[in-house]
């Protein structure tokens, strides 16, 4: 007796864009989709008021974040900078039939991230400290405190045990950073 073959779509990997404050993590993003339609980018949700600008998220309460955890919405969710983050499970339909689904996740989420996802992978997403700190200063979201605080972060390493990193660095021309971190993704399907 033969079993009937899968006809389920093909899932494309969680590709984890990492990396500190500043380094150009959503532009990167933004590039690679706009290069490859099949590579899809999740919508973070987050407890940072609409107005606050940045990447392209849902803002949420800390009672209505707080209400989708106990709703078990999210898939991943985890605290940072004062703010709460979440990865909705939705991020499974947006994995079908894509070429992977880009996502910016925080280091000290990524081992959980590693368990969760059955095809994970992280993109190291860095560049130079004084190209940190005038984007930094340069987007003005935060304050001078803070700004220190972020650039004293950004040498942080990424915890052991994660088994797909790649490093892109994103120093220079945003081009050339899409450019590799592309080399990186078809390299990993092949």
């Amino acid at each position: 007796m033969s079993m009937p073959a899968d006809t389920s779509p093909a899932k494309g990997p969680v590709i984890a864009v990492v990396g500190p404050s500043g380094v150009g993590k959503d532009s990167l993003m933004s590039g690679l989709a706009v290069a490859d339609p099949r590579l899809r980018s999740m919508r973070r949700v987050i407890t940072r008021a609409p107005e606050a600008g940045g990447e392209d998220y849902h803002p949420v309460s800390e009672a209505e974040f707080q209400a989708l955890v106990e709703a078990d919405v999210f898939a991943l969710h985890w605290n940072a900078h004062g703010l709460r983050y979440g990865i909705p499970r939705d991020i499974e339909k947006l994995r079908e039939g894509a070429t992977g689904v880009l996502v910016n996740l925080s280091r000290a989420v990524l081992l959980q991230a590693q368990e969760v996802f059955d095809d994970f992978r992280v993109i190291s997403v860095t560049a130079r400290p004084e190209v940190l700190a005038a984007r930094l200063a340069g987007r003005g979201r935060e304050d001078a405190a803070e700004v220190e605080r972020r650039l004293a972060r950004a040498s942080l390493a990424l915890p052991e045990g994660l088994r797909q990193v790649h490093e892109v660095d994103n120093s220079g021309a945003l081009s050339a950073a899409i450019v590799e971190a592309q080399a990186i993704i078809q390299a990993e399907r092949a």
